[in-house]
């Protein structure tokens, strides 16, 4: 239960509804409680009309038993439809509650999401994410309504019913309740049971999930290297200890209910047996009797369900323990200042080395560099080399651990983070694009971007054309991940996305891999304009996409080895002279 406080702070932002639920359930339990009282007057209206009917007398009014009997029919109907009614307001007020609070929950979890840094997703898969803020939520949403529901109504239940059976007699009272204790303690040992097992299974969903999010988004491999009928015993392997798992759980909730209704038979037994010794004894009714068996019977589903809610809150603990994991995680980049960025766009790597967390793997060693506002730089070389870094690096995707980066003659750990990044301008190796149009996905790097902005940013990315060719044009929609988009149309639609806003910085990060050398020099000729304004970052492979930068830096191993502009490069019959001379060869042979 330590885990479900978390939640109390939402207990206080609608505890006027709350409230207001408790006092539904109040008067609904009262209006239960009415039926059982007016069938024991009514059977002892008919033992007292019987006893007179019997007498030496005879003297029994039928029509005032008749009217007796009507009248008490009516106030247990009337009672009915009153609990009924309350039940009503009840669910409208605690269940919407819970709806609500499972809104706040998904938001709040989903910011969180937001402001973690790029090291957790590394960390985490998205099946896991996608399951804790969806399955582990809808579970932690049984115990804020249903749950609490029915554990104020059994509260009240055992209550105000209790009360009411010893005030009529102890002894049997005592002897119809007694099966209850042994009851909460078979719940007290299963319930640490059902918390084991509840944990197990939100790690195996999470793991299906995990396995399924890759298995849809890698379509194309499996299908490639005709790999279904692996997946599909994979996944049958994930399914079968996912059912294993809830095996194991049902068979452990499958004790409750026949332990229940073997206690609640108990009770009814002993009402009846004791009861009847009772009203022998004179000290009860028969009409008593009727009302005890009432009762117990009102007692059936309260004593029933503690088992069901014992389960739901078990469940819930576990669930909720697995998202505040999640929620616990302080952010390692968090925005250090409010006070806002006008970007210039200088640039100042000062010794700079950087160590993956996660991997321990070294990717920038010493470097140190100047791109002054307004100029381009390109960086260029092997795989692996760690090129990508630095695009990371100056969005502060990641910390430097040793050295500094100064934007604008500032340590980029005290700027302001969201301006940064507002002002530029990334188009990643890897093209993603959202399941929308492209018109939106263009769109996406323009707040309310108007069509004719949208076209005009397509057209300097060269894919214009391509764009039209579609049957829905603009409209067309590009699937999960841009699926039914090529590798160079997705890039070239990711540049538009990019330039659309024209930032203050640029970066191109191997954007122009998937597309020929004929349209590589189309976009680079098109975003001269934009270029010769902006504070530019080239990161490539291919020395034709660099050439024209005022600053070219050739890096190996996370290290500057040779540092110019094109021409000086060439001059130094280097490595950078070796990549330009070995590409020449290449373009030739596929001219050829």
């Amino acid at each position: 239960m330590k885990s479900l406080k978390v939640l109390n702070k939402y207990f206080y932002k609608y505890r006027g509804r709350l409230l207001l639920g408790v006092l539904f359930v109040t008067i609904s339990v009262i209006f239960g409680v009415f039926p059982a009282q007016f069938v024991r007057e009514s059977f002892d209206t008919v033992q007292v009309a019987i006893d007179r009917y019997n007498s030496p007398t005879g003297n029994t009014d039928m029509g005032e038993l008749r009217s007796k009997l009507i009248m008490y029919g009516l106030i247990i109907i009337g009672a009915s439809l009153l609990k009924g009614l309350f039940m009503f307001f009840m669910r409208q007020t605690i269940i919407v509650v819970s709806r609500f609070i499972e809104y706040d929950m998904k938001n709040e979890i989903f910011d969180q999401y937001q402001k973690l840094s790029l090291a957790f997703y590394k960390r985490n898969n998205t099946g896991d994410l996608m399951n804790r803020i969806s399955e582990d939520v809808s579970r932690v949403r049984m115990y804020l309504g249903p749950a609490i529901m029915y554990t104020i109504n059994v509260g009240l239940s055992l209550i105000i019913i209790i009360s009411i059976m010893l005030t009529i007699n102890v002894r049997l009272t005592l002897y119809a309740l007694a099966p209850l204790p042994i009851l909460a303690v078979a719940i007290y040992y299963v319930s640490a049971m059902i918390n084991v097992k509840s944990e197990q299974v939100q790690r195996q969903l999470s793991s299906i999930t995990s396995f399924v999010q890759e298995a849809f988004s890698g379509i194309r491999v499996l299908k490639a290297y005709v790999r279904e009928a692996h997946s599909r015993k994979e996944f049958r392997k994930e399914a079968d200890t996912y059912l294993e798992k809830n095996e194991e759980l049902y068979r452990i909730n499958s004790l409750f209910f026949p332990l229940m209704l073997l206690l609640i038979g108990m009770s009814t037994i002993f009402t009846i047996y004791i009861g009847g010794q009772e009203a022998i004894k004179g000290n009860i009714t028969t009409g008593n009797i009727a009302e005890f068996i009432i009762y117990v019977n009102m007692l059936t589903w309260p004593v029933a369900s503690i088992g069901w809610v014992t389960s739901l809150v078990q469940r819930a603990a576990a669930s909720q323990t697995r998202i505040n994991e999640f929620l616990k995680i302080t952010p390692e980049i968090e925005n250090p200042t409010t006070e806002p960025l006008d970007l210039k766009g200088k640039i100042e790597f000062k010794n700079v080395s950087f160590t993956y967390p996660d991997t321990g793997i070294k990717a920038m060693n010493n470097v140190s560099f100047t791109i002054e506002e307004g100029q381009s730089l390109a960086v260029i070389g092997k795989t692996g080399s760690g090129k990508s870094t630095i695009a990371s690096l100056i969005g502060r995707l990641y910390d430097v651990t040793e050295g500094e980066i100064l934007i604008d003659d500032k340590n980029i750990k005290q700027i302001n983070l969201s301006d940064l990044r507002k002002s530029i301008g990334y188009v990643p190796q890897e093209a993603f694009l959202f399941s929308s149009t492209i018109a939106k996905n263009i769109g996406f790097g323009l707040e309310n971007a108007s069509e004719e902005v949208v076209i005009n940013a397509a057209k300097n990315a060269e894919v214009h054309h391509n764009i039209v060719d579609f049957p829905q044009g603009y409209e067309t929609r590009v699937g999960e991940r841009g699926i039914t988009l090529s590798g160079g149309q997705k890039q070239r639609v990711s540049i538009a996305r990019a330039i659309i806003k024209e930032p203050k910085l640029m970066i191109f990060d191997d954007c122009l891999s998937a597309v020929d050398t004929e349209t590589e020099e189309k976009i680079l000729g098109n975003l001269k304009r934009l270029i010769d304004k902006r504070t530019t970052l080239i990161i490539s492979h291919r020395v034709s996409s660099v050439k024209h930068a005022d600053s070219i830096l050739v890096l190996d191993n996370g290290a500057i080895i040779e540092k110019g502009t094109h021409d000086e490069l060439m001059e130094k019959d280097g490595y950078y002279k070796m990549m330009y001379e070995q590409q020449l060869i290449e373009d030739s042979k596929k001219a050829v």
